[in-house]
């Protein structure tokens, strides 16, 4: 007897688009899930923020070719007003968002720089324990000589919010080293219901930011706030580190570039290969063409150039060490 198919899990995707260069990321985004996860059942919101106290400028997406873009791969406009962020910290736009998001709808938060390189339904999510990306390297905190150190650190956090450190560890990691404590990149996560998940996040956030434990006292917050607070509030709702199985996300079906110069420099060929391919269409390619960095490495063959600088199976340790060779040459943008 023929097994039954599997029926494909329905949840929506958003992403954050401003003016600026995240709207021609979202543009490249929305083209990619389009081509490579064609049977994604659910809705793309392309969140955008509002003009408001919080924002020098006017931060929301006027640009009529991006609009018309993203209207016709799909993606719906999700404006949101910024209480707490804004100007003077634009990651926290990925927490404010969540509130406008569908309630009890579950959903998966990408950063605006990503590719969609293979079909999304082979991540089995389970959206009642939230996770988040574990392509990171150890940027927080940066323990002083004389302490507190990491576990001290991650400890007042953890304090503050009545939740059991212990169960939050990595017992196979040695005491004090990064990697023993649960630390995220913010680059994706999810859960079952974006205003719970996004009213904690917010709360902790700005706790964080307003009132930080004596621990944090010369600990830097930005850029870090919103990957300090993320994996306080995924352990909150029963998440952790083995949400997800290996190498789908950020691996075979995902892939969180960063900057376009990062990706030809260091990711995969498939990656590669995604890029140039959901950018070649005329309509997309007169989009994107305005947007000074893409132009010059998709279109005028930059990127092969970045690319040749590498050897993918030996890249340097750190990003910032790919960063300043391929500024030495020349290539940098963003």
């Amino acid at each position: 007897m023929a097994k039954k198919p599997v029926p494909r899990q329905v949840f929506n995707i958003v992403i954050v688009g401003q003016a600026g260069r995240l709207q021609y990321e979202a543009v490249l985004f929305a083209a990619s899930l389009r081509a490579m996860s064609p049977e994604f059942g659910g809705r793309l919101f392309v969140a955008t923020p509002q003009p408001g106290p919080l924002w020098e400028g006017n931060p929301a997406i006027r640009n009529t070719g991006v609009l018309d873009a993203l209207e016709r791969l799909g993606a719906e406009l999700l404006p949101f007003d910024s209480h707490v962020f804004g100007q003077s910290y634009p990651p926290g736009n990925k927490i404010e968002c969540l509130a406008a998001l569908p309630a009890g709808e579950p959903f998966v938060f990408f950063d605006t720089d990503t590719l969609v390189t293979g079909d999304l339904a082979r991540v089995p999510f389970d959206f009642d324990r939230p996770g988040a990306s574990l392509r990171r390297e150890g940027t927080w905190p940066e323990p002083t000589l004389y302490g507190p150190g990491y576990g001290a650190i991650w400890k007042s956090l953890y304090d503050r919010f009545g939740l059991d450190y212990v169960s939050s560890l990595d017992q196979s990691q040695p005491d004090e080293y990064w990697e023993r404590y649960l630390y995220f990149n913010a680059g994706y996560f999810f859960h079952r219901c974006p205003r719970e998940f996004g009213a904690r996040f917010l709360d902790y956030a700005r706790s964080i930011r307003d009132d930080p434990p004596i621990e944090l006292a010369g600990q830097s917050l930005d850029p870090w706030l919103d990957q300090i607070a993320l994996p306080l509030v995924i352990h909150s709702f029963g998440g952790g580190r083995d949400a997800l199985p290996p190498g789908l996300l950020d691996g075979e079906i995902t892939c969180h570039y960063r900057l376009v110069p990062l990706l030809y420099a260091r990711e995969n060929d498939l990656a590669v290969e995604v890029l140039e391919q959901v950018a070649a269409p005329n309509w997309i390619k007169k989009v994107l063409k305005e947007y000074e960095p893409l132009k010059r490495l998709i279109y005028q063959g930059r990127g092969a150039k970045v690319r040749a600088l590498f050897d993918r199976d030996n890249l340097p340790r750190k990003e910032q060490a790919i960063r300043n060779r391929i500024k030495a040459n020349g290539f940098w943008m963003r």
